[in-house]
Order: C-alpha cells, then sequence, then structure tokens
C-alpha cells in the first residue's frame, strides 16, 4: 500500500507541475471547457473541429496499460496517449507515453521544439540525460519513483543501465511533439557522454565512435 500512494503522489505531483505551468494558459479558451476532437471530420488549420456529442468515455482513455513488447530490433516499445489516439486531449497541450526499454537499449537522442517533458521511472534503471544549447551535459541514473524534467527544446536521450526490462511514463507540453533526430551534436557534450553510451545510441563499436568523435570536434 505505501508503494502504491507514493506511486500515486509522484504521478500527482507531475499533473500538478504540468496544469500549472503558465506557458499552458495559451491552450484555454475561456469560451468552452474542452473540445474533444472529431478525428472523422477534415482537420483545417486550426486542427480538427470539436466534436458535437461528447460522453464521459471521452476523457478516459485505457491505452497506455496495453502490453509493451520489447523483442524487436529497436528494443523500445512505446504506448501514446496524443491527440491522435485520445481525442480527449484536444486543445490541452499534453501528451503522455508508457515507455519500455529492454536491458542495455538506448532510446535515440531526439529533440520536441518549444517543449517541456517530464517522467518518472517506474521500474528498472535509466541513464537520462540532456544537452543545453551551450552542448553542457546533464545526466543520471533513475531508479523507480525517481521523477526527471528536460527543458523545452534540448536534445536528450534514455538508456536502460540495468539488467532487466525498465519503464517509464512520461508527459510533454504537447499533443503531438515534433521529433528531431540529432545525433551529431552528442559529441560536442562537455563533459563527453560515455563511449559505451554512444556505442549503443549508433549501434556501433568504440573504434567507429573514436572515429566519428575526432572528425565532429575537430
Amino acid at each position: 500500500m505505501a508503494t502504491f500512494l507514493s506511486r500515486v503522489s509522484i504521478l500527482l505531483a507531475l499533473c500538478i507541475t504540468l496544469f500549472t505551468n503558465p506557458a499552458l494558459s495559451d491552450y484555454l479558451n475561456p469560451l468552452q471547457d474542452f473540445c474533444v476532437a472529431d478525428l472523422q471530420a477534415t482537420p483545417s488549420n486550426t486542427g480538427y473541429p470539436c466534436k458535437s456529442q461528447v460522453t464521459s468515455e471521452d476523457f478516459f482513455y485505457s491505452g497506455l496499460s496495453t502490453p509493451l513488447n520489447t523483442s524487436n530490433p529497436k528494443g523500445v516499445a512505446v504506448n501514446r496517449a496524443n491527440l491522435m489516439t485520445f481525442p480527449g486531449l484536444n486543445t490541452m497541450g499534453i501528451s503522455m507515453y508508457n515507455v519500455a526499454l529492454a536491458a542495455g537499449v538506448a532510446n535515440p537522442p531526439h529533440s520536441h521544439a518549444g517543449v517541456t517533458e517530464a517522467g518518472v521511472v517506474v521500474e528498472g534503471s535509466v541513464l537520462i540525460g540532456f544537452l543545453t544549447n551551450n552542448y553542457t551535459l546533464y545526466s543520471k541514473v533513475a531508479g523507480p519513483g525517481d521523477m526527471f524534467v528536460i527543458p523545452p527544446g534540448l536534445i536528450h536521450y534514455e538508456m536502460n543501465v540495468g539488467k532487466t526490462e525498465a519503464r517509464l511514463l512520461t508527459v510533454v507540453t504537447s499533443e503531438l511533439p515534433s521529433e528531431v533526430l540529432v545525433p551529431h551534436t552528442l559529441f560536442l557534450a562537455k563533459p563527453a557522454i560515455p563511449d559505451f553510451v554512444l556505442m549503443k545510441i549508433f549501434k556501433t563499436d568504440g573504434t567507429t565512435i573514436n572515429m566519428l568523435r575526432s572528425k565532429l570536434t575537430n
């Protein structure tokens, strides 16, 4: 019971942090309480129109609980709750993800333009790192119950450094985050990202990593 309550407290803190963020106020329209997207309609430049008939079911989503299978070439599995899978999130400015990483697997480096990401590790040990605009690296291994935050738009990655599958829940302040792969900038990090992490990210050996580091930092 204590473990369950602690996880609930963490998720509540995560939600409070996001929903009290002034940056999200732009999504709120004082003329309507909500706008559940009608995905069957043709979207305009401003997005999908609101459904005319709304029920309680439009505000609940069970897709995040679908079993995750990391037995694939990437070793990564994700359940997504965003505008396209959960239309009730329309105009709310958030998406949520349930992510599983096989042992030793790294989630490729990416960024979300102008978007903040926060999350909590549910199982396993995950090395989480991000680079600032001047390539300063901030990283730490997070365990069950540990929360983390990625500042808006910064390059980041996650790697399972444990011996068992790892899982984390993340929230991003966007309904449909745009992800841009930017692997070459990882070689400019200060302090340097360890070779074993880069080897997992680029799926190559130490010799190749040293060659790339030499070419990209000189």
